[in-house]
Parts: structure tokens; sequence; C-alpha cells
């Protein structure tokens, strides 16, 4: 996402703080102080935001878009946290073998042109025994709690409808079913993995 569609997206996510907060706490809870962790295409990124107060890390955040890179920067020095925000391609990651004890990605792998590609990349430079956390939209989500995952996010009406159009038209089109993603996956290198659905998406945990 570019210009006016990436602003949108981050004045849209920017209403769901809460969540960013609540899974930046729960990642946090389970790294040492000190802990480098890299964020694939974070957007505007509020969740490598919430993880720099949630605790002493090393944050990294990798978007391929340089309007997200610049909002994110921007939104850091306003939240007065340091993350290193640079712009990259999750297919070509511009890091070290072993760099990070996590890697994330959140809402944007079904995005990927070169999906197993990205997931090799993320093995590559994560620790011996580092995680990734790959979080998204399911393929066979149901068009019903996805409208109702929609309403839930407060938006005013222009923009749930076009939230719910973006869902059912490009979105879902674009999602792995858990099936799916767990043979991207197999290709990857990853040996160990545990995949848990819920209403409209589905959690990966991938270790090294």
């Amino acid at each position: 996402m570019e210009g006016w569609l990436a602003k949108w997206y981050t004045s849209t996510t920017g209403k769901n703080r809460a969540e960013f907060r609540n899974l930046a706490q729960r990642i946090a809870a389970e790294l040492e102080p000190g802990s480098k962790i890299l964020e694939v295409a974070p957007g505007p990124g509020f969740l490598a935001i919430e993880l720099a107060k949630a605790g002493n890390f090393e944050i990294t955040g990798l978007d391929i878009s340089k309007t997200f890179v610049e909002i994110a920067r921007a939104n850091a020095a306003r939240e007065g946290v340091h993350v290193d925000f640079q712009r990259g391609n999750a297919a070509c990651l511009p890091f070290e073998h072993g760099t990070f004890d996590r890697v994330i990605c959140r809402a944007a792998f079904k995005n990927f042109a070169e999906p197993v590609e990205a997931l090799r990349e993320m093995r590559r430079v994560l620790k011996p025994g580092g995680k990734a956390l790959i979080i998204d939209l399911r393929k066979d989500a149901p068009m019903p709690s996805v409208e109702s995952h929609v309403d839930q996010m407060h938006l005013s009406v222009p923009s749930a409808l076009f939230t719910k159009w973006t869902f059912r038209l490009l979105l879902l089109k674009r999602a792995y079913t858990n099936g799916q993603f767990a043979q991207l996956v197999k290709q990857s290198g990853f040996t160990k993995s545990r995949i848990q659905q819920y209403d409209v998406g589905f959690e990966a945990w991938l270790e090294k």
C-alpha cells in the first residue's frame, strides 16, 4: 500500500490499539529482556510500537511500502519509543543469519508474492530455537463472521462498507486455508509448527 490507501489503513487499524497492545504483551511475556524482534510488514507500526512499550527489546520493522515506513517512523517518534523501521522485501531480508529471537508477521502474509521464500527468510534470520509468529485471515472464514469482525472495529459507515468490500473481493481471495498454509510451511524448512484457528483467521507459531 502507498499514498492515500496506506493512510486510510492507518486510520482504520489505529482504532484498535487495544488489540495491538494485548498481542504485544502476550509476546513480550515469553521473551527475555534485550531480545531482538523483527516485524515483517508492520504497516503503520502499531504492534512494533506496543512491543517497544512492553519491554526492553531491540525491535526492527521491515516494510516494502515507502509510505508505511514514513508513517511508522512518525508514529514511533510521537509515542516516544525507538523502533528501527526500514524499507525492504520479505522475500530478501537484509539481515544476517541468526539475528533475531522472534519474527512476527501480522495481517500481511497473504499479500506476499513469494510466500515460501518469505518463510525461508524468516527462518534464516532467526536464532536457533527462535520462533516466528504468523497471524492472518483464513481463506475459508465465513463472510458473516468477517462482517461481524468489521462491525466490532467501530468504523464509520462508509469505512465499514469499504472494509467489508475489501475483505470480500480482495483479501479472502489472497488468503490461505490452514491446510494451504501448512503446505507452505513444509516447503520452508521449519520443522516445528503449531497452527491455531479462530473465528476469521489463524495464528501459526513456527520454530527454527
